[in-house]
Parts: C-alpha cells; structure tokens; sequence
C-alpha cells in the first residue's frame, strides 16, 4: 500500500505542475454548463440537476481519457519510464497509484462544474446526496481511466491524441451527456445509451442525487465495460513490455 501511494503522490504532482493538464479538463465542462445549461435549463431545478450530474462526467471523462490516455503514451517516450520498469514493484502500484491519482484530479475537474451549477442555476442536492454522489463519481470514473491506460499502453503519442478524441465525443454524445433530462433524449440515444459506459455512470450520479431509478441494463454494461477496460489495460502493459524489455 505504501507503494500505491507513493506512486499515487508522484503522478499527482508530475501532473499538477502542468497546470494546462488540470485546467483542460475542466475548461470544456464548465463552458457546457455556461453556454447550455444555464440558459436553457438554468431556472429549473430537476432539468438542472440532471445537466449538472451529466456535466460532471462530462468532466470526468476528459480528465481520464486526455490525462492518462495522452499523458502514459507521452510517458512511455521518456528514460524514466523504462527505468521504472526495471524495478522489482511490478505493474500493479503503477496502475493503482494512477486510478488514485486521476480520481484526484477528477474531483479537482468537476469543482467549477459544481460551482456553477450552485450559483447559476436552480440545482440543488441536500448533503446526503452530495456525498453519494461523489461516491459515484469515483466509481464511474473506473471505465474512463482504464480506458484511459488501455490508449496510453497501446498508441504512440501522436496517435493517441487522435484516439482519445475519436472515443471521446461519441461515447458522450451516445450516453446521452449532452442531452440534459433523460426524459427528453432522442430515440436514438435512448436505445444506444445503456450500452456506453458514459450511461451506466451518469445514472448512478443520477440515482445518488435525485429519485431517479437507473436502468438495470445501464449498470451491468457499466460493470462489463470495467472489467474489459481492466483487462485491456493490463494487456497493453504487457503487450509493451514485450516489444520494448525482451
């Protein structure tokens, strides 16, 4: 444990002090809500909770995908990296020091999301579900930063930027983030959605901070896509370490 944590400490500073990568995760969710939630659904306090929770894994989705999708392809170009590799730990306190890291910087992310939400618009939660709502938060942040390692293990730098961009825009708008109420998402959406890992994680925030009932369906894709995520991740790892250290 004490390894994870070390680990976890380092990436966090390494990446805090590029403040560029912590803003951008941020900037685009919180222009979202200024630009489409606020005026449109700002003076309404259940279309504004959803939107809210939606933009919030909004998010998070870019903190996992840019920072470690981008960011482990752009550490695998450095000497430090192979050197680290060559120590005894083994893969596990790297990848449990980065899923702890970027949970961090995903709480960092949603800050000027929740901010605006409090001042801007009628949304409101009661504590109780401010806090299980950032228990789901973290818990639906796993598919993304396992997706996240999966790009970074896989691609070079340059293609993982285009890669992190592919995945990202569809999976949200196929998850129906930027539909706002889910009562009100297009057809399309409303079949394709339980599907994507975006659905399953924005319905748990959903369910933590409002009455709605998440769909079964949404959830267990939500766990199946943890677990292919998991195992892709762990694969691209080795597949590396193969190419590069044998």
């Amino acid at each position: 444990m004490s390894l994870v944590l070390t680990h976890a400490r380092y990436q966090f500073l390494e990446t805090v002090r590029v403040p560029i990568a912590v803003i951008g995760s941020a900037f685009f969710p919180a222009m979202a809500m200024l630009f489409f939630v606020v005026p449109f659904a700002g003076d309404n306090a259940v279309a504004s909770t959803y939107a809210t929770g939606s933009m919030v894994i909004f998010a998070v989705m870019s903190a996992c995908l840019f920072t470690y999708g981008i960011g482990v392809a752009e550490d695998r170009a450095q000497p430090w990296d192979p050197y680290l590799r060559t120590l005894p730990a083994g893969p596990v306190p790297r990848f449990t020091g980065r899923i702890i890291t970027v949970m961090g910087l995903t709480l960092i992310a949603i800050i000027p999301v929740l901010v605006i939400a409090a001042v801007l618009t009628e949304a409101t939660v009661t504590v109780p579900q401010l806090l299980l709502g950032l228990g789901a938060i973290l818990v639906g942040s796993l598919p993304f930063t396992l997706m996240g390692l999966s790009i970074g293990y896989t691609f070079s730098s340059k293609a993982a930027i285009v890669i992190a961009q592919v995945v990202f825009f569809p999976t949200a708008v196929g998850g129906g983030l930027l539909t706002g109420d889910p009562a009100y998402a297009p057809e399309f959406i409303k079949i394709v959605s339980p599907y994507l890992p975006t659905r399953g994680a924005v319905e748990l925030v959903w369910a933590a901070t409002t009455d709605f009932t998440p769909n079964p369906l949404a959830l267990i894709m939500l766990a199946v896509w943890v677990v292919v995520f998991a195992a892709l991740a762990v694969w691209a790892y080795r597949r590396d370490e193969g190419r590069r250290f044998t």
